[in-house]
């Protein structure tokens, strides 16, 4: 059933298309905006140019009010502060220096215009049409990016784990709910020919994780806590280096217990060892 042509309907849609524009003959091409729109584009653009060194997190938020986006920025900011990379400095010298954590190695939210943000990922150049057409798929409501600073693993797992607490996963309703719920609107009202008093109804508001652009590849929510459980690249490095360095270790330990008056003992443990075992073979 249509609606009546006298009636306009507002509906929001949350979509974000990396399809070329439509074309029309008394409208200039390409588009051109006006001043908020144009500083939203090029914001847009800087996330995404950005995504060579700084992890972007796409977030669905519905029923968020601005008090409450507030409180969840914070946390997020106090979560990734314990796992941020402070960079050397001398401004604090001495054996206590005072650690302040500067404002660049923190992540910040933003909720994004879904429409122009469709229209900076078609003109982005590094990413190609494959990687933009995936990025638009996992956007199904409101979005909101998170641009990390670096890529810190045990960063984005603290991050993760500050999201899930802050905003848990609302609980489906029970059968007995249901059924109380049913009851309740069922019945009379309390005081028949008068109006019923108004209740604004408290939301609740939702949060989920729908993928991230990380060094240009895109993750889905999965993959992106897979990521999350990784070691930092210095425990990596730290890694490597003790693996390589452990073969020359061994032989050095060898060959300490071999200097000096050692040397004829080794030896002659050596002789045993390699007569056991050819015995051992023989038999």
């Amino acid at each position: 059933m249509h609606p009546p042509k006298g009636l306009r309907q507002h509906v929001r849609l949350y979509s974000v298309s990396v399809k070329p524009p439509r074309v029309y003959e008394n409208k200039p091409s390409p588009r051109v905006y006006l001043e908020k729109k144009t500083f939203l584009y090029h914001q847009y653009l800087r996330l995404l140019e950005s995504t060579t060194q700084s992890p972007l997190i796409f977030l669905q938020h519905n029923k968020f009010s601005v008090p409450r986006l507030i409180k969840l920025r914070k946390e997020i900011v106090q979560a990734a502060s314990r796992h941020a990379t402070l960079p050397p400095s001398l401004a604090n010298p001495g054996p206590n220096p005072v650690q302040v954590t500067p404002a660049t190695t923190l992540p910040t939210l933003s909720v994004i215009r879904t429409s122009l943000f469709g229209v900076a990922l078609r003109d982005f150049a590094p990413i190609d049409a494959k990687t933009s057409e995936e990025i638009a798929q996992t956007v199904q409501g409101g979005l909101a990016v998170l641009s990390l600073p670096v890529f810190n693993p045990p960063q984005l797992q603290a991050i993760l784990r500050a999201l899930e607490r802050s905003v848990p996963k609302p609980k489906p309703p029970t059968a007995e709910e249901l059924k109380q719920a049913a009851a309740l609107q069922a019945q009379d009202p309390p005081n028949p020919g008068r109006r019923v008093k108004r209740s604004r109804k408290i939301h609740e508001p939702e949060l989920t994780l729908m993928g991230a652009l990380i060094e240009g590849r895109v993750f889905k929510a999965e993959g992106v806590k897979e990521v999350a459980k990784l070691p930092s690249l210095g425990t990596l490095h730290a890694q490597i280096v003790g693996l390589l360095s452990s073969p020359g270790a061994q032989l050095a330990a060898v060959l300490s217990e071999a200097s000096g008056g050692k040397l004829a003992r080794t030896l002659e443990g050596l002789e045993k060892s390699l007569a056991e075992t050819e015995t051992d073979s023989n038999n």
